[in-house]
């Protein structure tokens, strides 16, 4: 079932798109994070929003 308020929908975007990802472990950390929450490492980046070709 498709949202259709603009509002939900950006909401619900944003809880799904951005966030960060470890490169050591893998595990997903909230967009404020500095350090993993799982192993503690600094090796952090953002999740991709767009599609690979």
């Amino acid at each position: 079932m498709p949202i259709r308020d603009t509002a939900l929908l950006q909401l619900a975007q944003k809880r799904r798109l951005y966030y960060k990802i470890c490169r050591n472990c893998g595990a997903r950390n909230p967009p404020t994070a500095v350090k993993c929450r799982k192993c503690h490492s600094y090796n952090l980046r953002w999740k991709r929003r767009e599609l690979k070709r």
